[in-house]
């Protein structure tokens, strides 16, 4: 997918981490262009630096990949101790899928598979908690694409749960959130991922490949709703950025 942002333009920037060759920031990153901010797109797996300081960024996301927040790969390794910026300068840091488990384990907490090997593969309830629906509108169920999750480190405050999965979507102070499920997905990301992941919707709790796109009609309109407010509530505009100085004063 090509994206219209550029990089050498005076737009503010949001950083994009990407895990592979082919890998999209999807609709996030096309929502975020339309909100008039440019995308720094790296890839750390593949050599790619990530700044001391996040002084020149609007804000940061950590999307997802079929690698484990447990591996011991340098990179794996170097992600989720950079997390420590956002987290430090309280600037906008959204962890998608693997990105929240790297703020997890960068928090203290632990990731793992299921206690019965159970998979999310496709579309799954979504359960906010009293936190979550004072925050917004949260859609009934959400695309997932995952065989790990995560528990609630200390600091963390849970937004919204599973019944398969219990932590879904955490808020760690006013400006960094992690989410379990995939809201950046779009209809080719959704084609390529059935395809070159068949072999996944064999496992235990994964859902068949028709499922996947019938779920897609039923569902995706109130994911690409509640992506819209979440862009609102998190990172504004580039016009009209959120302000987390004013919203901490405020509480």
């Amino acid at each position: 997918m090509r994206l219209p942002f550029e990089p050498g333009s005076n737009r503010p920037k949001i950083l994009i981490i990407l895990h592979q060759e082919t890998s999209s920031p999807g609709r996030v990153g096309l929502e975020l262009v339309k909100r008039g901010f440019a995308l720094d797109i790296r890839k750390p797996r593949f050599g790619d630096s990530l700044p001391d300081t996040l002084e020149h960024h609007a804000g940061a996301v950590i999307f997802g990949g079929p690698m484990s927040a447990n591996d011991p790969d340098a990179f794996v390794h170097k992600e989720i101790d950079w997390i420590k910026v956002p987290l430090a300068e309280e600037k906008p840091f959204l962890g998608i899928c693997l990105g929240a488990q790297m703020m997890v384990k960068h928090l203290g907490g632990s990731v793992s598979g299921h206690r019965d090997s159970l998979v999310e593969i496709g579309y799954y309830p979504l359960q906010p908690t009293d936190a979550g629906k004072a925050l917004m509108s949260w859609p009934k169920k959400v695309y997932q694409w995952h065989r790990e999750g995560f528990d609630l480190p200390r600091g963390a405050e849970l937004l919204a749960g599973g019944p398969t999965y219990p932590n879904q979507a955490i808020r760690v102070g006013q400006a960094a959130y992690g989410i379990q499920f995939h809201p950046e997905l779009t209809h080719q990301m959704m084609v390529r991922w059935t395809t070159k992941g068949a072999p996944r919707m064999e496992l235990p709790g994964a859902q068949n490949r028709r499922d996947h796109f019938a779920g897609r009609f039923v569902y995706d309109p109130d994911v690409r709703k509640w992506l819209d407010r979440f862009l609102d509530i998190w990172i504004g505009t580039a016009a009209s950025p959120v302000e987390y100085c004013q919203l901490k004063a405020a509480e």
